[in-house]
């Protein structure tokens, strides 16, 4: 069988090893006669896949034991409006930076549950950029700082961490695990799957144990993080197969040599494509280079018209799911870590050879 190469934004590729891993374990699941997706969550080969999966995450990321670890349904969507519930408190206040799409959405649904002071934005810029940090007007009184290191739609990432006294609360859904990342410096840290974890399906929550309790008495239970900590992310049946596979991708993270690899593989990927793309001449990249994606590297040719042409045919050679966002147009190539860099060299070749043909 010939496998494609996926730039899929999400539900992206998958490691080869995992995916085989899980066909190999599909209906019986290490000599217990049943599919992972047919045991009970509470029995004691799956609470052992929980905490095996747990503790792989908390190793790759250094996360320490004041952290509660969270393993959720509802994406990362659901945590546009559980991140207000449950941490703005008697403050009633956030500050919120719009870099783009993503960011909105979560300036947008958190205006439901308090005042949402928007502190920065690069909306005048198209979202190609990161506002630089002085230039921000953080509030006095925030419950919580809450910005998106890497926009999936445009490609923009911040090349830095705030500096924020309140704590800071980070959408990480299309970066995390791509490199090292101090959790300490944050209160909380949310990630949908479907990208750099695992299947669509499930969400991590990294959450500072001090900042439980805080929802109001409105709150529903299942949107209390509380509740979760408290259940070991087992207070209604979770899902299980989502679980299962998001732990095998973190043991193939450290098979991989770790989270300091896999971010020097990163940065060649997205440099080699960043390079040729700036001079080919025939392809460009809106996007400032220092706040520049290594995972989403969104392009554009040079004639639009070429677009369907470039889909179809990059389609016919394996490239598969190059098209850009509706809401931006062109290409993007999303290359997380299950992305090879073969699949960057052979999209490069191929751009290379359209561009002879086109330009």
């Amino acid at each position: 069988m010939s496998r494609a190469f996926n730039f899929c934004a999400g539900p992206a590729a998958l490691p080869e090893e995992v995916l085989a891993q899980a066909a190999a374990e599909m209906l019986d699941y290490q000599g217990r006669g049943l599919s992972v997706m047919e045991m009970s969550h509470r029995s004691s080969d799956y609470v052992a896949i929980a905490e095996t999966a747990e503790q792989d995450l908390r190793d790759l990321l250094g996360i320490g034991d004041d952290y509660a670890v969270l393993f959720l349904q509802g994406g990362a969507s659901q945590q546009f409006a559980m991140v207000p519930m449950n941490l703005m408190g008697n403050q009633g206040v956030a500050d919120y930076i719009n870099t783009g799409q993503w960011s909105a959405k979560a300036i947008k649904e958190a205006r439901r549950f308090g005042d949402v002071n928007v502190v920065a934005s690069s909306e005048d810029t198209r979202f190609t950029t990161v506002p630089p940090q002085a230039s921000w007007q953080l509030s006095d009184n925030a419950a919580y700082v809450h910005y998106t290191p890497n926009e999936t739609i445009g490609g923009v990432e911040y090349s830095f961490i705030p500096e924020t006294r309140a704590p800071l609360v980070a959408d990480f859904s299309s970066s995390i695990l791509s490199r090292p990342l101090d959790v300490s410096r944050f209160g909380l840290i949310y990630a949908g799957a479907q990208k750099n974890i695992g299947p669509a399906g499930i969400c991590v929550v990294i959450v500072r144990r001090d900042l439980l309790g805080r929802a109001g008495p409105g709150v529903p239970t299942m949107l209390d993080y509380r509740t979760h900590a408290e259940n070991d992310s087992m207070y209604n049946t979770p899902p299980t197969y989502s679980w299962y596979l998001a732990g095998l991708v973190f043991k193939w993270l450290k098979a991989q040599g770790g989270l300091v690899a896999m971010e020097q593989t990163n940065r060649r990927k997205a440099e080699k494509l960043y390079g040729y793309i700036d001079g080919s001449g025939f392809y460009s990249n809106p996007v400032e280079p220092i706040s520049r994606s290594w995972m989403n590297v969104p392009f554009v040719l040079a004639d639009d018209s070429l677009d369907k042409r470039f889909l179809a045919e990059a389609d016919a050679a394996g490239l598969l799911n190059l098209k850009g966002h509706r809401s931006v147009g062109g290409m993007r190539a999303s290359i997380y870590n299950a992305v090879p860099e073969a699949a960057v060299d052979a999209l490069i070749a191929f751009m290379k050879d359209f561009a002879q043909r086109h330009g």
